[in-house]
């Protein structure tokens, strides 16, 4: 009866309701601050139209507006601490994506969330926070203490821990030196595309060490790491934060 409604609705032209659907269920534009690195960039535009895809089946595919920053300038003024210039950087960013049309903002980095607050004020559409989206997926399994995995800055700063806290969620992290290693292995190897085995299985091992801290589950708090670690290297869930911030921009983008 609806159907024949909708086709009745359009007046004296005879309209298919599937017709009428598809202009009012309009998929809303993801705008990706990419670059940070390159490599997960790729990552994101690949689970952004599979996603999509899943969902609406045929030849479906993201509707994405993609700002890829030059990294180089972003590494130095982290390890510096200067945040002020990477805010400048990525909400400049993020201010040209929202005039090219975009609907929603993704930064493609856990660590760029730092600036999350800065970038979200220098824009009037939303801007989907990837540590927010994290914890809200680890509270929906009932967990109340995570290892996390990241940059130093990602797993030793308090953005993403208040995060995870706001959800009663406890985080740890790995001791001193295995952070080091970690990071050095992060911005020289994965920001590369580069993956060995031997870099591997130390993260491998430095879960196992977590696990047997009271870990529940592992978040892979940057956005490299899932390419390197999956869940057949790990003894407890693994929360893949690209997957996740790629599927909750794929909800508001179908309006899910």
């Amino acid at each position: 009866m609806l159907t024949n409604f909708l086709n009745c609705i359009s007046g004296e032209y005879w309209v298919p309701a599937e017709t009428i659907f598809a202009q009012i269920f309009i998929m809303k534009k993801i705008g990706l601050v990419g670059g940070t690195t390159w490599v997960s960039t790729l990552d994101y535009y690949r689970l952004l139209n599979e996603l999509v895809n899943e969902r609406k089946g045929g030849a479906e595919s993201a509707e994405v507006i993609l700002y890829s920053v030059n990294f180089a300038p972003i590494k130095k003024y982290t390890e510096e601490g200067n945040w002020s210039a990477i805010g400048e950087i990525i909400c400049d960013a993020a201010q040209k994506l929202e005039k090219a049309g975009a609907d929603c903002i993704l930064l493609g980095a856990n660590t760029m969330h730092k600036i999350a607050p800065e970038v979200q004020q220098s824009i009037k559409i939303p801007l989907i926070h990837i540590a927010t989206i994290t914890a809200q997926a680890i509270a929906r399994q009932s967990m109340t203490k995570v290892a996390l995995l990241g940059t130093k800055y990602t797993m030793q700063l308090d953005f993403y821990k208040n995060a995870l806290a706001e959800q009663g969620i406890e985080t740890v992290i790995p001791a001193s030196a295995q952070i080091d290693i970690i990071n050095s292995a992060i911005y020289n190897e994965l920001g590369k595309n580069i993956f060995l085995p031997a870099t591997k299985q130390h993260f491998v091992d430095v879960i196992n060490d977590l696990v047997g801290q009271g870990a529940e589950g592992v978040i892979l708090g940057c956005t490299e790491i899932p390419l390197l670690i999956k869940q057949s290297d790990s003894p407890v869930p693994v929360f893949d934060t690209t997957r996740l911030h790629a599927t909750a921009a794929v909800e508001f983008a179908l309006g899910k």
